[in-house]
């Protein structure tokens, strides 16, 4: 059982790295489909995945010389999903409080995710034909930053394909140079996830070696997905990128209906 948790998170670090959805879109359903851990526990072992992956590769473009990252631009992004990635934080501890099932919080986490990703796959499908802007106003992009750290830590997927529409529609930004901007903006926004994860003690049960797997799964991926990337034309990504909505939009259905059977 417990080698679910690594193959879960080496594919989905795969395919985040390779996309810069950070993997944690992919994680979290499929650790809510199997009921290996409550939906406060995948969130946590989500974010500590995708931390590990978007340490990794981005950490590799930076001493490769191999970055597109415009620090110009995705530094004020991640400021504000720092403070984004606090109120997400608490606005998931909210509507938990609300319900007497943690289920019930799940099934909101999966319907918001279903809106989300259904949202996205339409942009990326249409987005030729979306005039895009060139936001240079650096309060405009901290504010910018703070939804997508909201949205991020609420949904527990450490910042997935929302990021990519964002950096495609604001900043005009091609796939991969998307790519690489998204997990950068997805490790600061997860190092403060966490940081306020223990700070505030709200740290969930969850088993040893199932984290320590999935940190190992998070940088495996990260190693195999850049090195997939570099083969891949911004063709082949948006392609890639599409048909893993569909299947992320097909598991938040089934856990809706899971969560409140």
């Amino acid at each position: 059982m417990m080698l679910f948790f690594l193959i879960i998170s080496l594919a989905a670090s795969i395919v985040g790295a390779i996309c810069g959805i950070g993997g944690g879109v992919i994680i979290k359903p499929l650790l809510d489909v199997t009921g290996l851990a409550t939906v406060a526990t995948s969130s946590f072992l989500s974010g500590c995945t995708v931390l590990a992956m978007s340490c990794y590769s981005v950490g590799k473009l930076m001493i490769s010389g191999e970055s597109r990252i415009n620090l110009r631009r995705s530094t004020p992004l991640v400021i504000g999903s720092i403070a984004g990635g606090f109120l997400g934080s608490q606005l998931f501890g909210l509507v938990q409080g609300l319900f007497a099932s943690p289920d019930t919080a799940g099934a909101v986490q999966a319907g918001c995710l279903l809106v989300v990703t259904l949202g996205t796959l339409l942009y990326t499908m249409f987005k030729d034909r979306f005039h895009t802007l060139d936001v240079k106003n650096d309060l405009l992009i901290v504010l910018i930053g703070v939804f997508l750290g909201a949205m991020s830590s609420f949904l527990g997927i450490g910042g997935g394909p929302i990021n990519l529409v964002i950096l495609f529609y604001f900043f005009s930004m091609e796939t991969k140079t998307a790519s690489q901007n998204s997990l950068y903006v997805i490790l600061f926004s997860q190092i403060s996830n966490l940081v306020t994860t223990f700070a505030t003690g709200s740290v969930p049960e969850f088993e040893p070696v199932a984290l320590v797997l999935m940190i190992a799964g998070g940088i495996g991926g990260g190693i195999i997905g850049r090195a997939l990337s570099k083969r891949m034309d911004n063709s082949h990504t948006d392609k890639l990128l599409m048909g893993l909505m569909v299947v992320i939009m097909g598991v938040c259905v089934y856990n809706m209906t899971r969560f409140l059977a």
